[in-house]
């Protein structure tokens, strides 16, 4: 029986160690991948092998091609195969959303070299083995392609072209390799807090709840939950699910419904 093996970008911590962890809680193999914090890899890597899954650790920056190629590696050497990947990793920029004079190229690039290129690249890197698997991937992309807003401008700025480019990915890799992407909308995450700063966090969270029909906010588990259903899901590619606890169907809806055919309601013979 071969065992399938994942890889899971930005795994040392958030949507993708948790996503690593229910993989590895099925018996997967796992190639937790991390930048900076190995202390933060090896929590991940400890708790997957704890929940029954195998690991291997591997550092690199995504945004760089040669790294991309060296976890592809890693994996298919490690265990000869590659089923899934996720592509979490992620950065952002802390310059205000409204400063554009303030947002340097170099800024904007940095960010999009990350989101955008690093996700083509590992993407480009796993393929081969994806297609000899029939494999999947999911994008971690977010609910602000469709809304203009976000941490930054540039984080904006590449969720919208995750999301172009996750339609463009599942043409390439169709017949066999099914490609979606997640569009998680509020996280609870320590990157979150970090990004928006402890104090507008807690507030953006609370107002956040305050107009969600389901009146609460995702944490990583729940996002997770979701990619590892869209890694297996065997006739969905080229997806971008929302995840946000229906906030787009704004306003909340009232516990009275409007009457059948009343007023903004088409009969059946208008519809």
């Amino acid at each position: 029986m071969n065992v399938p093996v994942y890889i899971v970008t930005g795994s040392s911590r958030g949507i993708g160690a948790a996503t690593a962890k229910r993989l590895a809680a099925r018996g997967a193999r796992v190639l937790i991948n991390y930048s900076t914090d190995r202390a933060a890899a090896e929590s991940t890597a400890s708790a997957c092998e704890r929940l029954g899954g195998e690991t291997r650790i591997v550092q690199g920056d995504i945004g760089d091609d040669a790294a991309c190629r060296a976890l592809a590696r890693v994996a298919l050497e490690s265990w000869g195969r590659i089923d899934g990947l996720v592509n979490n990793a992620a950065t952002t920029s802390r310059v205000n959303f409204f400063d554009l004079d303030g947002l340097t190229l170099e800024e904007f690039v940095r960010v999009l070299s990350t989101n955008v290129v690093g996700t083509f690249s590992m993407t480009r890197a796993a393929l081969p083995a994806l297609r000899e698997s029939s494999g999947s991937v999911v994008n971690v992309s977010s609910d602000v392609a469709f809304t203009g807003a976000g941490s930054s401008l540039p984080y904006n700025a590449s969720k919208g072209a995750i999301n172009a480019m996750t339609k463009a990915l599942a043409r390439a890799g169709a017949p066999n390799v099914r490609v979606n992407a997640v569009c998680p909308g509020v996280v609870a995450t320590n990157w979150m807090a970090h990004a928006l700063g402890e104090n507008s966090f807690e507030q953006f969270r609370e107002e956040t709840i305050s107009r969600t029909p389901l009146q609460k906010i995702a944490t990583p588990d729940d996002i997770a939950a979701a990619i590892v259903w869209l890694l297996d899901a065997p006739m969905v590619t080229g997806e971008l699910v929302p995840i946000d606890g229906g906030v787009r169907l704004l306003p909340i809806p009232t516990t009275t419904p409007p009457p059948a055919n009343g007023p903004g309601t088409p009969s059946e013979e208008t519809k």
